[in-house]
This record gives structure tokens, sequence and C-alpha cells, in this order.
């Protein structure tokens, strides 16, 4: 293939190589240039054209990217029509995904012309998931190269295992004033994970934590799997739950995983069935170790111990707040900071023209009136989050003793925001305040409020205003426990999903309407300032 600079005379049969607009006439990157579009080019006093010519060795890049994937359709893998070189491999049903990585290395290095990207190996994916593109990176591929990467799949590299709807016996065990509480928990969390993976719990036995009570309940259980939530850990192989699943007639394969959290998990077997003794954190909702051996269970995909030992990279997960013992050991409070973010790198989309954070009352911006009252707290940082070339607001702070901090990737969602407070706080900081800036109301009174609701003695971790009607509103106080998980969020929801999953760690704090009102619109605006007037 011959690329470049041609005369427009010399460049029918060519595909145009960049986009092109003259006058109101655009014409599209990696069109063919036929002689109608010729005489378009010349009409428009167009001289010279950048262009991609194939000769007789080159496969176009759309018929290319369509032999590729013509291998990977199945009834369980839809494959995508050809577009600018690419093809798209998509999930027709929920399950797992296996891929031979050593496979997909050798097709890439084939030729830098010929590229296969996908998900990694046992992703859990959803119906519709997108799981691999073949792209064509020029305009065309030479022949040898195309034979060469179709020989290299002859046998796919990619293949999807489907959960396959069966179901699951629960074995619950408990101790000597063990709360029934904490029996449904783990029941409901046990069937919430196997119904995102097309499953239903069969029976729930509750029995006593012993090795004969389990080693009774397993005999009696009839599911494809067994699962086993024992009022305690699982701290050896002779323990309880595994000593009760031997006695039956069963064996361990596996005690223990190099995942965290799920390090006590254990697998076996009794009459080729599975059985899995779940540890505690199985009850919290967070991804944990569990997830991964449930997902290729119900999948129909086997796990060997030597497929759990295989777990370690990758298998060092985010702390999750609903662990009692951290696998960090928390800081002291004693010495340590509170401070606050305020988030204010929004586009103000909703306003229909001027940026609400710069709109004034008083004669003062709402963004400056934001940072005056954090400033005014007993908080000792005020970290102010904005986007990137956002002049205005740099210049609504000048004076004013904050840390101005760019969230480069503010576009991407709240979290973006989140992430880059989250990185400024200082090495001191032990407790922060998330604040939003287009909250008029709030007041220095509100961050005293939550810093002395957090500094009383008692254990709270997470700090919420609750409104006289009830409804929780912002802003909100994270003890440092959280701050991974802080710093690890995704997407335009904020703190919202980790605040939901954190339970008994969650405090409110009595407030008053303030903690409710943003003001995010035109009519927003106008109903406070009627209201405070």
């Amino acid at each position: 293939m011959k690329f470049g600079p041609v005369p427009v005379a010399d460049a029918e049969g060519c595909v145009l190589a960049h986009s092109l607009r003259v006058s109101d006439v655009r014409f599209a990157k990696g069109m063919a240039l036929d002689s109608k579009a010729i005489a378009r080019l010349a009409a428009l006093n167009v001289t010279e054209v950048v262009v991609a010519q194939l000769d007789h060795t080159d496969i176009d890049e759309n018929t290319a990217a369509a032999a590729l994937g013509k291998p990977f359709a199945s009834d369980l893998i839809d494959v995508t029509p050809a577009f600018a070189g690419r093809v798209n491999l998509v999930a027709k049903s929920a399950g797992v995904l296996r891929v031979d990585a050593a496979m997909v290395n050798a097709l890439n290095q084939i030729d830098e012309s010929i590229t296969f990207a996908c998900l990694p190996d046992y992703a859990r994916v959803a119906e519709n998931a997108l799981l691999g593109t073949f792209k064509i990176i020029p305009y065309a591929v030479d022949k040898k190269h195309l034979s060469k990467a179709l020989a290299c799949i002859s046998t796919p590299f990619l293949q999807l295992h489907p959960f396959k709807n069966g179901a699951a016996d629960l074995i619950l065990t408990q101790t000597q004033g063990f709360k029934k509480s904490l029996l449904d928990k783990g029941r409901d969390a046990v069937a919430a994970r196997l119904l995102q993976l097309g499953w239903r719990l069969g029976t729930v036995q509750t029995v006593a934590h012993s090795t004969d009570a389990v080693a009774q309940a397993v005999n009696q259980t009839t599911a494809e799997m067994v699962l086993i939530l024992g009022a305690s850990a699982t701290s050896d192989r002779l323990d309880v739950a595994p000593a009760g699943l031997v006695a039956a007639g069963g064996r361990v394969n596996r005690f223990g995983m190099p995942v965290d959290p799920g390090n006590l998990l254990f697998i076996g077997e009794i009459k080729g069935r599975a059985v899995v003794g779940l540890p505690g954190c199985v009850r919290a909702p967070a991804l944990n170790g569990v997830d991964w051996v449930l997902e290729r269970l119900a999948a129909g995909v086997a796990v060997s111990a030597q497929d759990i030992a295989a777990m370690g990279v990758g298998g060092l997960l985010k702390e999750i707040p609903q662990r009692i013992q951290p696998r960090r050991a928390a800081r002291s409070t004693k010495g340590r900071t509170i401070e606050i973010i305020l988030l204010a790198a929004g586009k103000s989309s909703r306003m229909g023209g001027q940026h609400k954070l710069l709109r004034e009352i008083d004669g003062v911006a709402l963004l400056r009136r934001s940072a005056e009252h954090a400033l005014a707290s007993k908080a000792s940082k005020l970290h102010v989050i904005l986007a990137p070339e956002t002049p205005a607001q740099n210049a609504t702070l000048k004076g004013l003793d904050v840390n101005i901090v760019t969230a480069t990737d503010a576009g991407t969602g709240l979290a973006a925001s989140l992430r880059a407070g989250m990185a400024a706080l200082s090495d001191q900081c032990g407790a922060v305040i998330v604040a939003l800036a287009d909250m008029p109301d709030i007041t220095s009174a509100h961050f005293d409020a939550l810093i002395a609701h957090y500094t009383s003695g008692k254990t709270r971790y997470i700090c919420i205003p609750q409104a006289p009607n009830g409804k929780m509103g912002n802003p909100v106080l994270f003890d440092q426990r959280f701050f991974e998980s802080l710093a690890s969020l995704t997407g335009d929801r904020g703190a919202k999903p980790l605040i939901d999953q954190a339970g008994a760690f969650v405090s409110n704090v009595p407030m008053d309407d303030s903690v409710l009102v943003d003001l995010d619109t035109p009519a927003a605006w106008d109903l406070w300032l009627s209201t405070r007037k």
C-alpha cells in the first residue's frame, strides 16, 4: 500500500486518508474516491489529496476485519459488521469469558497492521457486553499477514461460558447467642449473589456450629452446588465446616485463597457436586474472592486448587468498609486533621447560560461564598476542586487561603473530582468532609456540627446531615478508613454507592433544611431567592 499526497486527477480508486471540508462540502475520511467524488473535488478547486493506494497484495481494512471476526461467530458470540476496519465481538449471553492470552499475544505480533483487544481471562460479562475488537490499523493489510492471522485463529482463542441457571443449597451454622439478623443477612446476601448469576437459592438449613451437624446437613442437600456459611470464620482444614464436609464423605480441595477479602474460603466436592465454604465477607455486597469462585462455578467452569492459587495476581482487592478488622491498621485520630473538599468542577449545563457558581448572592459569587463559609469552620484546610481552564472560577477565589486543585478528567463524572480531592489531602488528614459548592445555605455551623459529631469520642466513621423530614443531605464527613474507597470511585454517582454499602458505619447528624438545598437550575435559583426574600 502506498500512502501520501497525490494530484486529485490521479486519486480515483484511492482511499481518502483524512477528512476534508471544502466550503460546506465534507469528504469523509476513509471514503473511496470514485469518478463522481473526483469531479466534485476538482469543481471545488482541490488540486491535491492525501490518499492510501492499495495494490494487488493488499486486502482492504473492512474485508480483512470481517475475515478475522468470522471464526468467532457462534450461538454465544455475535460478530458485528466491519466498519472503519473494526469488528466487535459481543456476548449474546451473560457468563464467564475464557481467553488464551498466549494466542492473543501471538496474533498481535504477526504485524502491526492487525490488532486484537479483549477482556481479561475469566472476566464476568453481561449480555450484550463487548468482549473483544479486531482493528486493522491502516486502510489495508498485506495478504500474507492476513493469512498468518487467520491460521493463528483457526482455533478461536476466546470462548464464552454462559451461566447455567442452576440452584445452590445453603447451610448456615449458628453458635449460642448468634443473632438471627446475621443469619438472615447471610442468607439474603448469598441469594442476591446467586440471582446476579442467573442461579437461585435452593434449600436453606440452619444448624448448630458443629462438625456432626454440618455433615448431616451436607448429606441432605440435593442441589448442583452446596454453600456453607459458618457462624465463625474457618481457621483450619480441621475446623467445623471443612471437617463436616469430609465427615459427610466429601473432600476439601483447597483451604484459603490469595484474594483479600475472601482469604478464608474453602472449596471441595461431594458426589461430583461443588461445595464452597464461604468466608464472612460474603455478607457484604462488595466484590470479594467469593465472587470469582461462584462466577466460574455458575458458568460450569471447574475451579481447582491450582486455579485458586493462580488468583494471586490481581487478588489484592481494595479495602471494604464492612471489615471488622481492616487489612491495614487504622491510623490514630490523635493529632490528625479534618479537611474539606469543595467540589466545584461541574459544567453547570442545566443553567442555560451563566455558570451557577459565578452567580452572585449579596454581591459575592456563590463559589467564593461557599469557600468562605468552609474556611470559617474548624476544619484545618480547604481544597477547592475545579475543572481545567476555568479562569473565572480561579479569579473568584483570589485572596482566599484555599488549595485549588484541577481535576483534569472532570468531564468523566463526579468521581473524578473526588479522586482529585483525595489525592490532595495532607498526610496528617484523619477525616475529610466532602461538600458541594452550589449549596448556598451551608455555613461554618454545618461543618462544625459534623466535626463535633465525629470527634465526640464514639465510633462514627461516616457522618451525614439529616434534615427535619428525615432525608439525608450534604456535606458528608468520612473517616480515614474510607479514603481508599473514595479514591477508587468511578463514574458520575459520587460517594453514594459507598455510603449505601457502609451500613452500621453511617451516623446521622440532625440539621436544618439547608442540607437539602442546591442551586442547579434557574428554577431552583428563583425558588431559593423568593424564599430568602
